[in-house]
């Protein structure tokens, strides 16, 4: 197992730097857009740009990569991402940083299906579940430092941008100096919204939910910060919080989910990040440890919730379909992550910083109202038929390609998914 490791280690690690400097990048545009006095709706849209221009990448990247090979396509795509992180400080205007977002998802989208693909490559069966696993925790403690890098005192306006274009290019490196053997045509999801929803109601209508949340935090959560007076090191400490909140939580909620019905845990999770919104409403914080510390509760609640909802459709899943019901869930989550930034920013800019958390409250109100009624509607399946909890990525970055690396893929769904485009197949 270890000679698995050592033999990707350089892709791990080329995975490292590009999620390094994606944390650091998405972090940093809503903290200097708020300093430069954009509107609370166009900080926003920066993050439904991101969210358009990954899903983008996710479905017209893979011909690319086909035409020019692996190697040379990620060499462009982390290139073109270094360009837009410069090109943000180079030019300061919310429109014209709205569609450099938009390049920098779509780019980082195919830089980090093809770092997938090429470990999905790499892995056997036995070691799968290992490289899997590690991938994840490699993503989380980079896409952390990113975002915690932002505790330094800059010695200049442009230093964290200059930071993160270091951070694009050395994540060429590792790829372009290893030699692995390159992996087969990258693959795409079809996003089968009426199948999806007849295999798992709760997964197609939950997960998209999600994906509201998950935009609009990811997006405005720094703004909420930076509007209550938080300095920059404790927005970024906030922020970071958050996701590890999530991430240490994710396996004992995902154990219990286990022993019962999992929409049961999907509930409380649920409820327990609907109290946390209404709370902040409520009561209105504005001391630093007060607030990050009810930040790390919000996130360890609703970050856990795609892992949740993917293992509940999961349940409900014939084996020869996990690909293509796993990647119309991350479609799914991607396309909420293109409404929640639009939505909450309205809530903010009408009802002040906690607008943000009213906005997750109400999501998470409508999430368990419908698990609920769904829960009345359809039984929890035998527990020898159910699949068992596999934590899965809390950041805004997992490609139809990370389920392929998935440990539950099969043979066949390895095989190449033929291009379709976002409407539904007849």
């Amino acid at each position: 197992m270890t000679g698995q490791l050592v033999a990707v280690a350089s892709l791990l690690l080329g995975s490292a730097f590009l999620l390094i400097a994606g944390g650091l990048h998405g972090l940093l545009l809503p903290v200097v857009g708020a300093t430069h006095d954009f509107t609370t709706s166009e900080l926003g849209l920066l993050g439904t740009g991101w969210a358009a221009g990954f899903i983008a990448g996710c479905l017209l990247i893979p011909p690319i990569v086909q035409r020019v090979g692996h190697v040379r396509s990620y060499g462009a795509l982390a290139s073109v991402a270094a360009i837009t992180i410069l090109l943000n400080a180079i030019i300061i205007g919310p429109w014209s940083w709205i569609i450099i977002r938009a390049l920098s998802g779509f780019a980082f989208a195919g830089a980090a299906m093809i770092v997938e693909s090429w470990l999905n490559e790499r892995a056997t069966r036995e070691s799968r579940g290992t490289i899997f696993s590690v991938y994840q925790i490699v993503g989380f403690l980079a896409s952390t430092a990113g975002q915690l890098l932002l505790v330094i005192t800059p010695p200049n306006d442009h230093f964290f941008f200059i930071v993160g274009a270091i951070f694009y290019c050395l994540a060429i490196l590792p790829t372009a100096l290893s030699t692995a053997k390159t992996p087969q045509p990258l693959k795409t999801a079809r996003l089968d919204i009426p199948h999806l929803y007849a295999v798992s109601p709760v997964g197609a209508v939950v997960c998209f939910m999600v994906g509201l949340v998950s935009g609009a935090f990811g997006t405005l959560g720094p703004v909420y910060a930076k509007q209550i007076g938080l300095p920059v090191p404790a927005i970024a400490t906030l922020m970071a919080g958050a996701l590890l909140g999530g991430s240490l939580i994710q396996f004992p909620l995902g154990w219990l989910s286990d022993q019962m019905d999992r929409r049961r845990v999907l509930l409380a999770c649920a409820a327990g990040a609907a109290v946390i919104g209404i709370l902040m409403v409520i009561i209105q914080p504005r001391t630093e440890f007060l607030v990050t510390a009810i930040v790390i509760l919000f996130g360890a609640m609703t970050y856990p919730m795609y892992a949740l909802t993917v293992a509940h459709a999961n349940d409900y899943t014939a084996p020869d379909e996990f690909v293509k019901v796993a990647g119309s869930l991350l479609l799914l989550l991607g396309i909420g992550t293109i409404f929640g930034p639009i939505i909450a920013a309205w809530a903010i800019e009408r009802f002040a910083p906690e607008g943000l958390f009213a906005f997750t409250a109400a999501v998470h109100i409508c999430v368990i109202a419908y698990v609920s009624y769904r829960m009345g509607r359809r039984p929890n399946p035998e527990r020898a038929t159910r699949e068992a909890f596999r934590g899965m990525p809390v950041a805004r970055t997992a490609t139809q390609e990370s389920t392929a690396l998935d440990p539950r893929s099969t043979e066949a769904d390895e095989a190449i998914i033929v291009h379709d485009s976002l409407s539904p197949k007849e």
